[in-house]
């Protein structure tokens, strides 16, 4: 009990997030998983589906979920009903917070705004988008509606518009749902929409959540799974939560938890989780896996693969890319051998993410590590 809280290792602390978070297929419906209380992340397009296939989903199609960006700007699928709430929960806490979160680009020029930069880009969203439309269509509208500060000269474009990650971090509070073809996005209105929050509202609630799916953790770990920064959120860290010592290091939890934290089993099997998959959002990446060089490979700045998960662990990486009419190729890379049951497991798991995909058939390569 060092430092007020019982130590907990790392292994019980993944055997945790695996249960909390439905790795052991639990059969239900998408929307009634845990994981959307916090949404699942579509980067790249797609990957969302194959993290709810990870989670025994064989049938994608919810109509009380929406395409919405959300977590740091980033695509999440949610629950349509929560969505105002989230909204709120997710806007800049105070004029410091909304400052940090410009993106460099503009911040120079535009941190003064402070919340009336994510004011006037969500209402400009709720004025432009009113129909589907082209979301470079919507970028120009927008931008002509924000602050000059908050756009600015794109190179690429040949135009001055507003910023990305600004406008990708207003959306949501703007009313605006995603659709995704190929590579191209369109964006269309939430019917029913009640308008941009007035202020941050039960990030509390929010915070609790995180740690419930992603804990135990530490007040910078949700920061940085938020987008936001721990001094924002500071005041609204939830009271009465329960300490532990991961591996010797400070984290919490709510304490209706810690029994079940204390008692997770290990998660058997492989799994073939997506880039982005909720099991991988944590910010300790040290206790998700130690080995710095092994992140370098599974977290990567553009592209980065899926993890192949064995018994709980993350044990190599995997791609899959078509490989003619209706065949995905899978290209699994252990870290280390394979057992005779590991290896016909992931072709059962290649199978899976096949059949998210819509491929028929799929072929299986293990390569070496």
């Amino acid at each position: 009990m060092a430092g007020g809280g019982p130590e907990i290792g790392r292994e019980r602390v993944l055997a945790y997030r695996a249960s909390a978070q439905e790795l052991h297929r639990p059969a239900r419906r998408t929307a009634d998983l845990a994981v959307t209380e916090l949404g699942v992340q579509d980067t790249p397009h797609g990957s969302a589906r194959l993290a709810l296939a990870a989670r025994g989903v064989t049938v994608f199609d919810d109509d009380r979920l929406e395409l919405v960006w959300s977590m740091r700007g980033a695509p999440h699928l949610h629950r349509r009903a929560e969505l105002p709430a989230l909204a709120a929960a997710i806007w800049p806490l105070d004029d410091a917070d909304a400052a940090r979160r410009l993106p460099d680009q503009i911040r120079a020029g535009a941190a003064e705004l402070g919340l009336a930069a994510f004011e006037a880009a969500a209402r400009a969203f709720a004025e432009v988008v009113t129909a589907p439309m082209a979301r470079g269509e919507a970028s120009r509208a927008v931008s002509e509606r924000v602050p000059a500060e908050l756009t600015y000269d794109c190179r690429p474009c040949g135009a001055r518009h507003v910023s990305g990650a600004l406008f990708q971090q207003a959306g949501l509070a703007g009313g605006v749902r995603l659709a995704v073809s190929g590579r191209a996005t369109t964006l269309a209105p939430l019917p029913g929409w009640p308008g941009p929050p007035a202020r941050a509202a039960d990030t509390t609630a929010l915070v609790r959540t995180c740690l419930r799916l992603l804990g135990p953790a530490t007040p910078a770990h949700i920061a940085g799974f938020l987008g936001t920064s721990v001094t924002a959120l500071r005041p609204v860290w939830p009271e009465g939560l329960v300490e532990v010592r991961v591996d010797g290091r400070r984290a919490w939890l709510p304490p209706e938890r810690l029994d079940a934290l204390r008692d997770a089993p290990p998660l058997p099997g492989v799994r073939l989780l997506p880039p982005g998959d909720p099991f991988l959002q944590a910010r300790d990446r040290d206790v998700l896996l130690p080995d710095r060089a092994r992140q370098a490979q599974l977290w990567r700045v553009i592209g980065s693969p899926g993890a192949l998960l064995v018994d709980g662990e993350v044990a190599g990486t995997w791609r899959a890319k078509q490989a003619g009419r209706g065949v995905l190729e899978v290209t699994v890379t252990p870290w280390a051998g394979l057992s005779a049951r590991a290896r016909q497991e992931v072709d059962t798991e290649a199978a899976t993410v096949a059949t998210a995909r819509g491929a028929a058939d799929v072929r299986v390569t293990i390569a070496p590590g």
